[in-house]
């Protein structure tokens, strides 16, 4: 498959990615086009689980800042506010459970993590187990695993945080 094609067929879905590991779109859009130059110089059997691996390190590089730069958009996001925004009901739920789902996601180990975003973008087992370095008949009971522990992390932290709620009422 040619490069233009694989840029064309793959771009959106390595955005998604990476925005859901990073939370910032812009640069989640940069790093997907450095690992697309990345790739310029490879020959592979199997870019596609290449590209995901280069993005996930990227992205794991990248994460490094991410404290200074949640803090800047939040005080760009306040100054732009406008009247097309959903209400500010609407958007708090939004990033309460935003908010929780990251958390879960990052109690996680970084191959559960990986799994779930991998899987999420619509990579095949045989993709992920490229990337993550297992054998494709191994994902699934590693999927299924990463997912269970996801869902009891979820509810977990959300049980925790209802009870202490209701406590101090």
């Amino acid at each position: 498959m040619g490069i233009r094609r694989l840029f064309e067929r793959h771009y959106p879905a390595v955005v998604r990615f990476l925005y859901r590991r990073l939370g910032d779109r812009d640069q989640a859009e940069e790093l997907a086009q450095e690992a697309f130059t990345r790739l310029l110089n490879q020959r592979l059997r199997r870019p596609t689980a290449w590209l995901y691996a280069v993005a996930a390190n990227l992205a794991r590089d990248a994460a490094r800042g991410e404290a200074v730069r949640a803090r800047r958009l939040q005080l760009l996001a306040g100054e732009f506010a406008d009247a097309t925004q959903p209400s500010p009901e609407q958007e708090l739920l939004r990033e309460e459970t935003a908010r929780r789902v990251r958390a879960a996601l990052l109690s996680l180990s970084e191959r559960d993590r990986l799994l779930l975003l991998l899987r999420e973008e619509g990579l095949s087992y045989r993709e992920i187990a490229d990337v993550v370095g297992v054998s494709p008949t191994s994902v699934g009971p590693l999927l299924t695993r990463a997912q269970r522990r996801f869902v009891r992390i979820y509810h977990g932290v959300t049980a925790t945080e209802a009870h202490d709620a209701s406590a101090s009422s």
